[in-house]
């Protein structure tokens, strides 16, 4: 019988090498508290993109800017690179493909790195975690990472949350989004729809419908949020009910009870109704033994 290969756990691709990912902003934009020193510096020609990189789309506007800026800071934080498994004498990018390119467009000859022994395994795993870092990421490409992470390498919500700094509601949150249709997944990539809006339509009947409209009505998280609720997304969007204005004397005997009872009070009289309801908030322990005794009679 087979022997089931253990989880490798948070491994030296996850824990130890979250001091050397650094997201591109802090690399190239602001100042930092210091960026990595650079083991090496290798000519570019002797680096090569790693063919397995998870990462496939790269802006021409945004390596314009990354250029420019290397242009003139040169590469502020070093790339990380492996020996490559089959030429000796070159490199493969296991993080920082975004600037290899950059450089090159740059017209550099030489690049900063940091040299790392890793195998096939270790190096898609760092890759996820650098693309997962990116600050320009949309909703489903970081819900897309952390599943990776979780079904490639076996790691928990948990472990992912307490490596990348994020809290597990996060995590689980983004990659409930993987369960919508993949249309709804679409506006979400191409930025039609918020994260926080897909999320509310992940329990409409019809998913896609709602989506479709929320989009050509640009309608808010709340709103999409009372239709998913309703059933029934052909139905104008609820709204909220406006506030009443208060009269005069409502608000003179509001502030009136305020002073003499030293706590907030507020008064909500339904309009040509005998009824309503008097809120009281107390800021203490001490407030709220007043008010028992208030309305205990006992003063």
């Amino acid at each position: 019988m087979a022997t089931k290969k253990p989880n490798r756990g948070l491994g030296r691709g996850l824990s130890a090498l979250m001091a050397d990912v650094q997201t591109e902003e802090e690399a190239q934009g602001r100042e930092t508290s210091g960026p990595r020193k650079p083991d090496v510096v290798i000519p570019i020609e002797k680096i090569e993109a790693n063919p397995e990189q998870p990462r496939r789309d790269f802006a021409p506007d945004s390596l314009d800017d990354l250029a420019n800026s290397i242009r003139e800071k040169g590469i502020i934080q070093p790339l990380i690179v492996r020996p490559h498994p089959s030429k000796d004498g070159v490199f493969q990018i296991v993080a920082g493909e975004r600037r290899w390119r950059a450089a090159q467009m740059a017209q550099l000859h030489k690049v900063p790195a940091l040299v790392r022994e890793f195998d096939d395994t270790e190096a898609l795993e760092v890759a996820i975690i650098e693309n997962i870092q990116r600050a320009d990421l949309n909703a489903i490409e970081e819900a897309a990472g952390y599943r990776e992470l979780m079904e490639k390498f076996g790691h928990t919500q948990d472990k992912l949350a307490e490596a990348l700094g994020k809290s597990r509601s996060h995590i689980a949150n983004m990659m409930r989004l993987l369960n919508l249709p993949p249309e709804v997944l679409d506006f979400v990539r191409a930025g039609k729809l918020s994260a926080g809006a897909a999320r509310a339509i992940i329990t409409a009947d019809d998913p896609v419908a709602l989506a479709k409209r929320a989009v050509a009505q640009n309608l808010s998280v709340r709103e999409i949020e009372r239709l998913a609720k309703s059933g029934d997304i052909s139905r104008p969007a609820p709204k909220s009910a406006p506030k009443t204005q208060k009269d005069a004397d409502t608000v003179a005997l509001e502030q009136s009870l305020s002073a003499a009872s030293g706590m907030k009070v507020s008064i909500d009289h339904k309009d040509g109704e005998d009824r309503g309801s008097v809120t009281i908030q107390y800021k203490t322990l001490d407030q709220f033994d007043d008010l028992c005794r208030i309305l205990g009679g006992d003063v």
